[in-house]
């Protein structure tokens, strides 16, 4: 039986959604965490910094070998996120885009990938100007409207890759409903689901139907901007063979330190993710108040296009806010070199609040021309709301948005 958010203050803002997934809390701090496994019996699981293991004799070895193919830290944190995704099997790689590329290896020259119009700018730029010189077809569809997910499904897709809230017009994608169209079209073909936006305490999309689940775990699964990793989970045997066979083949891992460092995240992600939406709602409500603001994406209001798809399949929202200042590039421009609190950079989910220009920064490698289709205009700002006060992250905003737009005395 599900169980449902346990909060120190009123759940308004998680009203409606799905209930919260049973023991998530219990499973991040103690699953593969267990002390017995060491001889010291820590508590916390140590840092193996080993490259090689001692083998009792010539391919006698006690489950370690070589640190690239396998690392007990590693191993830990790899236990600890398939439970958290509701999986049997999952992989850390060095990188979100090393889990994509690692994902996109199983793939053959002349396979085709059917991937969501609105994804994150790095995903764009190697499934276009990477997979596509390596023989892949690729093509693009908006995955909120299943008619046109069909029409790109091929004979020969065998790789629907899709992302949902995207990056960065937070448009959601019904999961279930695309898994269900695409494996009936073919069931050979692998479904998988960009997860960054959500962490798998808001979204499992194996649940929902897909085959893989993926992460840039240096977003909100480790959540302390201080580690750079990708996360793979899947309920599949074969394609978790494949993918293990792949992460050691290609080298594509992460060091113990940092595998220690999201390990340590995930402690405290079911804390960090319910107060990352309790800021996120009232900033989008304060900033869809105000005269200064043309529209705010966030999927967590009622005014969201996909918002009874967003109660329907996650338990609550993230810190991810979307909106267009009213005016010229002029005007998003002083409104983001004004904040005070929130920083400008690139990335998100961290403890603190970050702002950016998507078509300037993070998505600036998007040919213009698709930017432009996708709505991503010179007056639109992404904000990720950090784990600082309510008050003060309302304040910076308003502050910034009388710099930009001064009210009339």
């Amino acid at each position: 039986m599900d169980r449902k958010h346990e909060h120190d203050e009123p759940a308004d803002a998680f009203a409606g959604f799905r209930t919260a997934f049973k023991s998530f809390a219990t499973e991040a701090i103690h699953v593969g965490q267990e002390p017995e496994q060491w001889k010291s019996m820590a508590v916390v699981p140590p840092i193996s910094l080993s490259t090689t293991f001692k083998q009792h004799g010539p391919g006698n070895h006690a489950g370690f070998e070589y640190s690239r193919s396998g690392n007990p830290t590693r191993q830990c944190l790899e236990k600890a996120v398939a439970a958290l995704d509701g999986a049997k099997y999952s992989l850390a790689l060095a990188s979100g885009l090393a889990a994509t590329v690692t994902i996109t290896h199983m793939l053959k020259a002349g396979d085709g990938i059917v991937c969501m119009d609105d994804v994150y700018g790095g995903t764009n730029r190697y499934f276009q100007r990477i997979a596509t010189e390596l023989g892949l077809q690729v093509s693009f569809a908006d995955c909120t409207k299943p008619e046109l997910l069909k029409a790109e499904l091929k004979a020969n897709t065998r790789l629907v890759w899709i992302e949902t809230p995207t990056n960065p017009t937070m448009k959601v994608v019904d999961i279930q409903a695309c898994s269900d169209l695409i494996h009936e079209h073919n069931k050979d073909i692998v479904v998988v689901v960009d997860n960054t936006f959500m962490s798998a305490y808001f979204q499992r999309p194996l649940a929902c139907g897909a085959d893989i689940c993926m992460y840039s775990a240096t977003k909100y699964m480790n959540g302390h901007s201080d580690v750079v990793m990708g996360l793979v989970s899947t309920n599949r045997e074969d394609l978790n063979e494949r993918l293990k066979f792949l992460q050691n083949a290609l080298g594509c891992v992460p060091s113990p330190f940092d595998c220690f460092l999201v390990n340590r995240g995930l402690k405290t992600l079911h804390l960090r993710m319910d107060r990352h939406f309790k800021n996120a709602m009232a900033s989008a409500k304060f900033l869809e108040a105000d005269p200064r603001v043309e529209r705010v994406i966030f999927p967590g209001l009622p005014s969201h296009p996909q918002h009874e798809v967003m109660k329907r399949q996650c338990t609550g929202c993230p810190g991810m806010i979307t909106f267009y200042i009213k005016g010229k590039l002029e005007h998003a421009t002083a409104f983001l070199s004004n904040l005070k609190m929130f920083a400008i950079a690139e990335s998100l989910g961290g403890y603190e609040s970050l702002a950016e220009h998507p078509a300037i920064m993070t998505h600036a490698s998007v040919p213009e021309k698709e930017r432009n289709l996708l709505g991503i205009s010179d007056t639109l700002i992404r904000l990720s709301v950090g784990l600082e006060d309510e008050a003060d992250i309302i304040e910076d905003l308003e502050q910034a948005l009388e710099a930009a737009h001064p009210k009339k005395q």
